[in-house]
This record gives structure tokens, sequence and C-alpha cells, in this order.
């Protein structure tokens, strides 16, 4: 797997059309960021795969992706827009909140929540931040903050015109066991595979997350999990250079046997076939 070599100290931004010119001969091969990404189109054609699901690239469809997700582009038309990418502590010392890009819905991390279309009354507006953000990326004279003060701009317009995609409100408490939840399982899922124990850790009983998740995701917690080692597992196996028992090793299976099993059982193909199918 490509990993899109980068120096991410600070903010970048520039047009898509010049991204995509640099970057060609490896934004077609599954690869993944060590920063946010995020990217809007304003032409073209073709599909965007993020963790292994697919969208088709629209005009004025938004790409929000957080650092360690896999993607990779299939171009059918000439594409233009704008990229920004800025690393996980962009935004830390200016708002001291080092998990505030988390209360933004397409940060998530869930590729289905990253993607959205930009409604007719923003797109025009947040193309000319885009612009601004832009020149003051490349002006060297311009204060760092006001590449944070652009950026922040843009995804609090963001943020406001998909408030009311959910289709039913949630309560706040509930949201932020969730949220804390998906915290846990990213954190730990490698080592922490039981529900009880994620409710230990959110002190609530395992009941009550069941019921949460159930109410919330359709999901069991347990199903939460899984589904988070299954996205890990299948992001390794796009990387040829890692053999499948060293992924196995690497999520914390007793075997590469075991892993074997668990993977064919939810995936119906072994891991092996996983990765000739998907690097065809």
């Amino acid at each position: 797997m490509v990993r899109e070599p980068l120096q991410q100290t600070e903010l970048q931004a520039e047009r898509f059309s010049g991204y995509l010119e640099k970057h060609y001969e490896h934004l077609h091969r599954p690869h993944r960021h060590s920063f946010y990404h995020m990217v809007l189109f304003t032409s073209g054609e073709g599909m965007h795969t993020i963790d292994f699901d697919r969208f088709e690239v629209k005009p004025f469809q938004v790409y929000c992706m957080i650092p360690g997700q896999v993607h990779s582009w299939h171009f059918t038309a000439p594409v233009d827009g704008y990229v920004v990418n800025f690393p996980d502590h962009f935004f830390r010392d200016f708002l001291y909140n080092p998990y505030y890009l988390e209360r933004f819905p397409f940060f998530s991390g869930i590729s289905a929540e990253g993607v959205f279309q930009l409604p007719a009354s923003l797109q025009k507006k947040v193309p000319a931040l885009f612009d601004e953000l832009i020149a003051a990326a490349l002006d060297a004279a311009a204060p760092p903050d006001m590449n944070r003060v652009l950026l922040l701009r843009i995804l609090l317009l963001m943020s406001n015109a998909v408030a009311g995609y959910p289709a039913k409100a949630i309560p706040e408490q509930k949201k932020m066991i969730l949220h804390n939840l998906r915290r846990l399982i990213d954190m730990h899922y490698k080592s922490i595979r039981l529900p009880k124990e994620y409710a230990d850790l959110l002190y609530i009983t395992p009941n009550h997350l069941n019921a949460l998740c159930k109410d919330l995701l359709g999901q069991t917690a347990g199903e939460l999990i899984r589904n988070r080692v299954l996205l890990e597992a299948k992001r390794l196996l796009i990387n040829v250079n890692k053999t499948v028992a060293e992924i196995a090793y690497e999520l914390d299976f007793q075997d590469n046997s075991y892993f074997n099993r668990f993977f064919k059982k939810y995936e119906g193909v072994t891991p092996d076939e996983f990765r000739k199918q998907f690097l065809k």
C-alpha cells in the first residue's frame, strides 16, 4: 500500500487539478494518510473508494477523511476542485481542545459520514473561502492563525449544512456515550475485544451499552468492535509488504489460522483471497 509522502507540519491547500498532476502516479492506488484530508469537487466524474466503500464523484461533493483511512481515486472525466491537508495538531494549541475536530460529524472516521453534497446555498461561499485559504497558505507574511480561522469557517459552515442529515435527534448523553465508545474502540480494538470491558470503561452496564448501540446504530457493541478489527485487517492487507501471519500478529490474534477463520467467517473469503481480489 502506498503512503503518500508529505512533510505534514502545517496546512497545505491547493486546487485539486494541480494536486492531481503532482500525485497522479499513486492516487489511483490504495493509500493512507497520517493527516486530515478534505476534498471539495467542483467538476469531474469517477469513483472514490474510502475504507472499501465506493462513492460516485459529483460536482460540489465533499470528502472528509481522518488519519489512517485507506482510499483511492478512479476518475473518468477531468476533475477540479480543492484539497486541504492538515495535521491532527493543527487546531490543538489554537483552541486548547485536543478533541475539537471530533465534534464535526464528517470527521468520525466512518466513510459514509465523511461524504456529503454541499447544499446550493454554500456552492459559491465555500469555494470562495477555499480560494482565500489557498492564498493565505501561500503568503509567507500571513499569520499562521489566518489559515486556522479560514479553515475553521469552512468546517463550521459545512457542519451546519449537514447537521440536519441524521434521521432522528440523539440525546446529548447518548451521543456522548457513543462518541466515547468509538474513541475507546479505536484506541484498544487490538487488545480489548469484549463489550463488557468497554462497558466497564464507560461506567455503564453491558446491557445498557448493547441497548444503546442497537438503538442508535442497529448493531450490538460486539459487532461494532468486530467490524473495527475487520476494517483494520482489510487496511493492512492492502499492504503487500506484510504477510498475513504478520498482520494476524499485529492484530493480536492467537495464531494465523484463527485469524484466517475469523476473517473468512465475516468476509466470506480468506485474507489472501481478499488481498488478491482487491489489488486486482
